[in-house]
């Protein structure tokens, strides 16, 4: 069996290395990508101009009227001072050929006060560019930036299958890590001293067991994050009953059938905040944004800025439908049935913002462990590689004779060394 286990733990291992690290990299800058993109790019962030910011309706008709290709998809309801006004826009459809505009950009800036546009951009497009740096490794991190196809997320899908292979891989790791109980000590030790190929044996095989219940928590809200409806949801529902979700009971329609929605995002507010009155909630509504593939527009209640929700399990949302106006759904903070709670800790346990500020440092740092696990499983490999051919070499040369060979570990928590006949 344990045999069996090594060889599936070093192909994995071997086939995921590249994006592991680079999910793990990328995963240890965006802990901070509103504070990196803003201080990398304060033209798209800032706005000084002295006076009375206009409302986010007016702010966000001027855009649309400014561009009659675009239709705003969200947009903050209130604005930090001394800060743009800044909306996600996606493409209308031409209606001289049926298929969707091509603007160039889906995310503008707008001076609060004025009203004039202060950049435009294409968030996640493959540039390295000051303006695109941050969505460019936030993209990478969940998707690879590979393409959609056939009405298929391949890239989002691909991470979100090697995650689940992450998740089964950190349990096996974790059985390899312990071969008999007389050595369990060593599954904890790091030889600093002696370095080489003993200190990368080590911070691979004893990194991964001190790290591995948080590294088991980022694989699977990894699946989580990408495989939510295909995947996640249909198991938790299996254990626990789930509240009605407007975007897991309706399939989405391709962008250019997505019908102009009837409900406006002024009214979509005026209701939800009569609904957040009714049920008692004090923080105000601060976003909102229009998803017409589903049909269905959504409010979020956060304070300025505030928007990704530092602290717990995130912000409270409601949703309603575009067409008649009905509240479809919502989303609370701790409230709902078991699996209800679970989904809601996906995101904010995967970002560390479950414990605010010292879990993004957590989960940075997090990033940095699992790419140098990566690293380490392959040094690991290459050394025992070559220590194989050479034996096999020897062996051809001296015509014969037993070989014995060592096992390999790769990416997640090693294993202890453990001879096996090659």
């Amino acid at each position: 069996m344990r045999p069996l286990l090594v060889r599936l733990h070093r192909w994995f291992g071997l086939a995921a290395a590249l994006f592991l690290f680079v999910a793990g990299a990328t995963g240890a800058v965006i802990s901070w990508d509103h504070e990196l993109d803003e201080w990398l790019n304060p033209h798209l962030f800032h706005a000084a101009t002295p006076g009375q910011p206009q409302s986010a309706y007016a702010l966000a008709r001027a855009v649309e009227t400014a561009d009659p290709r675009v239709r705003v998809r969200f947009m903050p309801l209130n604005i930090e001072p001394g800060h743009s006004f800044t909306a996600s826009v996606e493409p209308r459809v031409d209606p001289s050929t049926g298929k969707l505009f091509a603007p160039g950009y889906n995310q503008v800036a707008v001076d609060p006060v004025t009203g004039a546009v202060l950049g435009k951009r294409m968030w996640g497009e493959v540039s390295l560019t000051r303006e695109n740096l941050l969505p460019f490794l936030y993209k990478l991190h969940y998707s690879m930036h590979i393409p959609d196809g056939a009405g298929i997320r391949w890239g989002i899908w691909l991470m979100g299958l090697i995650a689940l292979g992450w998740a089964v891989d950190c349990l096996v790791a974790l059985w390899l890590s312990f071969p008999n109980p007389a050595q369990w000590r060593k599954s904890f030790a790091f030889r600093w001293r002696q370095g080489g190929y003993k200190l990368a044996f080590d911070l691979h095989r004893s990194g991964g067991v001190w790290l591995w219940l948080l590294l088991l928590i980022l694989a699977v809200t990894s699946v989580s994050m990408n495989l939510e409806r295909e995947v996640v949801r249909p198991l938790v529902a299996v254990l626990s009953p789930l509240s009605p979700s407007p975007f897991a009971s309706r399939t989405p329609l391709p962008p250019e059938q997505a019908r102009e929605p009837r409900l406006t995002m002024a009214e979509a507010v005026t209701r939800a905040e009569a609904e957040a009155r009714r049920l008692g909630w004090t923080r105000p509504a601060g976003g909102v944004f229009a998803a017409p593939e589903f049909g269905v527009i959504g409010v979020g209640f956060f304070a300025p800025g505030n928007s990704h929700g530092d602290g717990g399990l995130g912000n409270p949302w409601l949703y309603f439908d575009v067409e008649d106006g009905s509240l479809v759904g919502r989303q609370v903070p701790g409230e709902g049935s078991a699996g209800d709670i679970f989904l809601q800790a996906q995101f904010p346990l995967h970002s560390g913002r479950i414990l605010g500020v010292p879990g993004r440092i957590l989960v940075s740092l997090l990033g940095a462990a699992v790419a140098l696990l990566c690293v380490t499983g392959l040094i690991i490999w290459l050394k025992k590689r070559r220590a194989r051919v050479g034996k096999a070499a020897r062996r051809a040369g001296m015509g014969g004779g037993d070989e014995f060979t060592v096992s390999v570990e790769s990416c997640g928590p090693g294993a202890q060394p453990k001879t096996e006949a090659a």
